[in-house]
């Protein structure tokens, strides 16, 4: 995955600015937003997905993700009882689209093998990451638009085990675009198409190692926090900010 340049990777595209509704906010603890400890982007809805290099075992107890504190801690058979929150199957089913703007601030963990994620998906796809990161790339976001096979390594100074960031993400139609801090520092130039629609997943996984070193031995609990994550969304359904990149 290729870094970006540094600077504002929308200099002279031109912009359509648009007035914006909040159309979520999350409360971690409402039962009708969010589902604790389950979703099918793990085979039968969890609680495992050893094929994608994880120890998570997905689980439904509040204390793992209902406060914004998404925890993990290990279990004596090796696997990592793990923290897990969708809009997919909840009572009110909330999904994005294009347009909407995702704003999140979030606590980096310290931990090694810890592996946080935002993340978008429905019905087998329909993938965008908001951010994922690993403690052994201290320095890295990674951004990650799988619909249309766009990433991008993001190396900053702000970026490190316990900071706390503030990530934004326009899903553009034509563009999906990551700020960090305030700002712009990755457009893909891709976008998710005008029909495109998926559920929020906010999750603490735990890397297995084939990619990332799993948790050192002596590790028994790692976490990461989510304080605060709204979607704002064009005002009567208009044209979003960013909806022509050159």
């Amino acid at each position: 995955m290729d870094e970006p340049p540094r600077g504002d990777p929308l200099s002279g595209a031109p912009r359509f600015p648009a007035a914006t509704d909040v159309v979520f906010t999350a409360d971690f603890a409402s039962t009708t937003q969010w589902v604790a400890g389950r979703s099918r982007a793990f085979p039968g809805g969890g609680p495992a997905h050893p094929d994608e290099d994880r120890l998570d075992r997905l689980v439904p107890d509040p204390g793992y993700c209902r406060s914004g504190v998404f925890r993990a801690t290990r279990r004596a058979d090796g696997r990592w009882d793990t923290g897990l929150l969708t809009t997919e199957g909840s009572r009110e089913g909330f999904t994005v689209q294009p347009g909407d703007v995702l704003e999140a601030r979030v606590r980096l963990p310290r931990e090694t093998g810890a592996w946080p994620a935002i993340r978008t998906w429905r019905d087998g796809g329909q993938g965008v990451d908001v951010f994922e990161y690993h403690v052994d790339n201290p320095d890295h976001l990674e951004f990650t638009n799988r619909v249309r096979s766009a990433s991008c390594y993001l190396r900053d100074e702000a970026v490190r085990p316990g900071a706390w960031v503030d990530l934004r993400t326009e899903f553009g139609p034509r563009c999906v675009i990551w700020s960090l801090n305030g700002a712009s520092v990755f457009a893909d130039h891709r976008g998710v198409g005008q029909a495109w629609r998926a559920h929020l997943i906010v999750a603490l996984s735990v890397c297995a190692g084939r990619y990332h070193p799993p948790p050192e031995p002596g590790t028994s609990e790692m976490s990461f926090e989510v304080s605060g994550l709204t979607v704002r969304r064009p005002h009567g359904g208009g044209r979003s900010a960013y909806a022509r990149p050159m």
